[in-house]
């Protein structure tokens, strides 16, 4: 087998695990695996379909690369994940050029689909039932550095915010094995890697499904008894279920980063209930308290939702205030989005796009002015610093502080006058600030 395949992934971490798991796969099945679309034969694109402006993006990905079909060596066009879990049959009327549509349970069928493709040319459409068993012993090839890693510890969601499609695309929670997660994580580590960012919907939920109770503090403690492991962080951790165990673990444990996403979505109680969220403002204030009390420099990071269904100003303006009171070390800001499908796509009063856009603009020109004064106070302090990449032609590096998670949070730009490797952790001191990132020095080399 000597096609290649280049294979296109959109939207979150955990569509990215699938799609380095399908990587791996293909490269079992001793398929050429490229990262230059114009050479392959075979071309995937990973979808999403969570949010309107991700699954445009995903359908304008699909039409740019057919047109490949025509212009370039493609033989076989293959639409996977979210959007082809839930539109496959309008997706294959309207996009001929497509071959074959794989739903979100289905990627392990990745080569034998492709197989069935070059062989005769027919048309596949495989989207099995979204709460089907998803078998993670499977090869996995990272398209991250080898030194950090995501780690998925449960598929699907059964928090049905009345805002999300996602159980409709992966089905109900699926907590995977402890000891599955456990050999995964070993084989990471074998291969360099050194952070492990661990992801699910919602990670706080891990176990409940399968073992009748919440394991993930002892996940936890059993990834941080990995010799080589340095940070673990995590993700995706929903308020209500913040556990008094969990929080003690973070304080105790160094390897666990001082770092936890906590997507609140809104502080109103109304809007809250209304969301089919299962907490409330004092209850995330409360969280908010034991977390910093127990780990004083903890980063906390969340995102918002604005505009959802009846929100109004008064309601956005305590969204604001609590921001404002708050002061989260990181914040995202979403418009809401009308989703068919989900319940509260058939709520009144849905909000004009233009006041959406305003109520976040104004979180975020708040948020931009509270990261600086946090960032500020950074300065003087020495932190570990994860290395990147080098600035080309100079003697700065940009790396991460265990307070800033890949891709999403801001970097820091360290001056050195000897050379750094790629993967490499340095202490440097902060000596200036930025909105988002950071200035540092290499410490004791210039004079401390």
């Amino acid at each position: 087998m000597n096609e290649k395949v280049y294979l296109e992934t959109l939207g979150c971490s955990k569509n990215q695990v699938d799609s380095e798991i399908m990587l791996g796969i293909l490269s079992e099945h001793k398929f050429i695996l490229t990262n230059n679309e114009l050479d392959a034969d075979v071309i995937i694109v990973n979808t999403c379909g969570f949010i309107e402006s991700a699954k445009q993006e995903s359908v304008n990905t699909i039409l740019d690369l057919a047109d490949l079909k025509n212009s370039a060596n493609c033989k076989v066009l293959i639409v996977t994940g979210c959007l082809a879990q839930r539109y496959s049959k309008e997706l294959s009327e309207e996009l001929h050029e497509v071959d074959a549509f794989l739903g979100t349970t289905n990627f392990n069928e990745i080569a034998e689909i492709v197989n069935k493709v070059l062989g005769n040319g027919k048309r596949i459409v495989s989207t099995a039932n979204a709460d089907k068993d998803v078998h993670y012993e499977l090869p996995r090839i990272l398209t991250t550095p080898s030194y950090s890693a995501y780690l998925k510890i449960a598929e699907g969601c059964d928090n049905y915010c009345t805002y999300c499609i996602i159980p409709k695309l992966r089905g109900k929670y699926k907590s995977r094995p402890i000891e599955n997660i456990l050999n995964e994580a070993e084989k990471l580590v074998q291969n360099g890697t050194r952070e492990l960012i661990i992801i699910a919907q919602d990670i706080t939920r891990y176990g409940i499904d399968m073992y009748g109770n919440y394991r993930l503090v002892e996940l936890l403690d059993k990834l941080s008894q990995i010799e080589d492991i340095k940070w673990i962080r995590l993700q995706y951790s929903y308020p209500d279920i913040i556990s008094d165990e969990l929080i003690e673990l973070m304080a105790n444990n160094d390897k666990i980063c001082n770092y936890i996403d906590i997507p609140i979505q809104h502080c109103n109680d109304e809007i809250l209930k209304k969301m089919n969220r299962r907490t409330t403002k004092e209850h995330i204030l409360d969280v908010i308290n034991k977390l910093r009390n127990r780990v004083p420099n903890i980063a906390l990071r969340t995102s918002l939702i604005v505009g959802f269904p009846g929100e109004t100003d008064e309601q956005f303006l305590e969204l604001y205030d609590f921001v404002k009171e708050v002061q989260f070390d990181k914040l995202g800001v979403f418009t809401y989005s009308q989703e068919e499908d989900t319940a509260a796509a058939n709520l009144s009063d849905q909000i004009d796009q233009e006041v959406k856009e305003d109520r976040r603009d104004k979180i975020m020109i708040l948020q931009r002015d509270i990261s600086l004064t946090k960032n500020m106070d950074k300065t003087g302090n020495i932190y570990d610093i994860l290395i990147e990449e080098k600035v080309e032609n100079e003697n700065v590096y940009v790396g991460r502080t265990e307070f800033d998670a890949p891709e999403i949070d801001g970097v820091v730009y360290v001056s050195s006058n000897s050379e750094i490797n790629i993967g490499e952790f340095v202490r440097a001191k902060i000596v200036d600030a930025l909105e988002y990132d950071l200035i540092g020095e290499v410490f004791n080399e210039f004079g401390e």
